[in-house]
């Protein structure tokens, strides 16, 4: 086969009679011999000619279309890869790195956050939890209420008596331009103060602080955080490492808004959140009102606002009835005066908008 060779390094260009030999390609050039193996040889078609180049270097080769098809008839059919093969090989290598990625993201991480949460040190999350708090507390101010965060603060070391968990649960009103209440690793719950306005009774706003103490209680904090800084790894191997990827999933996973919960550890946070109340003779009665109440803003003027709490707590009417089932009378869990505290914790705070416009 007559082929047109470049080296690469010059722009001279020599005529040479290339043949096989074995799995190579031979053919002699300036009073030199080349040897390309067939199996690394890289193959461009370019109209009616084909470039053949090593696997290193820029040399190359040029042939006739219709030579290069003879020439390959006469070789082993598996000798030198046809390019729709090398992407047939392509393709199946990308599905299977993208098949084990989404069995160890949904499959893997999931089953592995469990175990990998209950044997977490105490004090290690508590950690973790105060970085996150820090990271949170730029965008979300605490209420300057201090009455009220005293009220929430005497309602939290009531749950903790009969949590039976590792950390004191720390309730705290934020200001925040959502409807929303969330726990971080180590015991702190932060609700928003639009959630405090949407509450109606002390025992819906109990209801929701509980649903997160029983979080807290359960380990699901540290399972939704373990399958992000899981998923963080990933990211890093499959995108490389040193990009930065998995350290962003790491510092998302600090956010609230990314420690999303499973159908079954929400329900679980339900029942366990109204046993805590129970455990204390409080009204575990104000979750059912709470959730229908959002189920109907969510379809309303208001379905903006409620938004986010709704994403992070699915099936709400269902889980309303299930709750409403279970729900039983006991003591308020606040007194008019705390109530109301509570209520005013946010008023006059700034929102992270407001505080940047009187930052001098």
């Amino acid at each position: 086969m007559l082929a047109r060779f470049n080296d690469g390094e010059t722009t001279a260009s020599h005529m040479v009679e290339v043949a096989a030999d074995g799995e190579h390609l031979v053919f002699r050039a300036a009073g030199s011999e080349h040897r390309w193996a067939l199996r690394l040889l890289g193959v461009e078609q370019l109209g009616d000619r084909v470039r053949l180049s090593p696997h290193r270097g820029e040399a190359r080769l040029t042939v006739r279309t219709e030579d290069w098809k003879q020439f390959r008839m006469a070789l082993h059919p598996r000798a030198v890869p046809s390019a729709l093969a090398r992407e047939g090989r392509l393709i199946l290598t990308l599905a299977v790195v993208a098949a084990t990625a989404a069995f160890v993201i949904f499959v893997g991480l999931p089953a592995l956050s469990g175990p990998l949460a209950r044997h977490t040190p105490p004090s290690f999350e508590a950690k973790m939890g105060r970085s996150f708090e820090t990271q949170l507390g730029v965008g979300f101010p605490v209420c300057r209420g201090q009455a009220g965060q005293a009220a929430l603060a005497a309602f939290g070391r009531q749950l903790t008596a009969t949590a039976h968990s590792p950390f004191e649960i720390r309730p705290q009103a934020v200001q925040a331009p959502m409807v929303n209440a969330f726990a971080l690793p180590g015991g702190r719950v932060q609700v928003t103060g639009r959630l405090i306005d949407l509450a109606e009774t002390p025992d819906e706003l109990a209801a929701v602080i509980a649903h997160e103490a029983a979080h807290v209680q359960r380990r699901h904090v540290m399972q939704a955080v373990w399958r992000s800084l899981g998923l963080g790894v990933i990211l890093d191997a499959l995108v490389g490492g040193g990009t930065g990827a998995g350290q962003q999933a790491v510092l998302l996973a600090g956010s609230f808004t990314n420690l999303r919960y499973s159908r079954q550890a929400e329900a679980e946070a339900d029942l366990v959140g109204q046993q805590l109340l129970q455990a204390q003779g409080l009204s575990s009665q104000g979750m059912s009102p709470f959730f229908f109440r959002l189920a109907a803003k969510a379809e309303g003027k208001e379905a903006k606002a409620v938004k986010e709490l709704i994403s992070d707590h699915p099936d709400t009417l269902r889980r309303a009835e299930a709750s409403k089932a279970r729900g039983q009378p006991g003591r308020p869990p606040f007194d008019p005066a705390r109530w109301a505290a509570i209520k005013a914790a946010c008023k006059g705070t700034p929102g992270p908008i407001e505080r940047l416009r009187h930052f001098p």
